[in-house]
């Protein structure tokens, strides 16, 4: 199975990156997490920005669009299948990035997608 990379995870419950990481794994979804913060939720131990990477299907973004500038490379770079720009994460500069180089912009709620079928 392709993995998913989340990418501004949090270990606080509260946070909409941890019931992503949560609501993932419970689907059985092989899940990556990135943060600035050392942290774990379900045993996926967070790593810290820019690790090499192989196989992401899907990234799911849950950091701003000022902090997204320091991930384009990045994520051109990985080539994942689609990115999925959560609510408030909006960014139509990065989305016309991805465009260009066909990677596939999803404007949507990570948790919604999976609680509906549509992940």
């Amino acid at each position: 199975m392709l993995s998913t990379l989340v990418i501004g995870a949090s270990s606080n419950p509260e946070r909409y990156a941890y019931k992503a990481i949560v609501s993932l794994r419970s689907h059985g979804h092989t899940v990556i997490a990135i943060s600035k913060q050392e942290g774990e939720v379900m045993g996926v131990r967070f790593q810290k920005p820019f690790p090499k990477l192989a196989a992401i299907d899907t990234v799911t973004l849950y950091i701003n669009a000022t902090h997204q500038k320091n991930y384009y490379d990045f994520l051109l770079n990985l080539k994942p299948r689609r990115v999925i720009f959560n609510p408030g994460t909006e960014n139509e500069e990065l989305e016309a990035l991805l465009k260009l180089n066909d990677i596939e912009p999803v404007m949507a709620c990570t948790l919604v997608m999976l609680s509906i079928g549509v992940y």
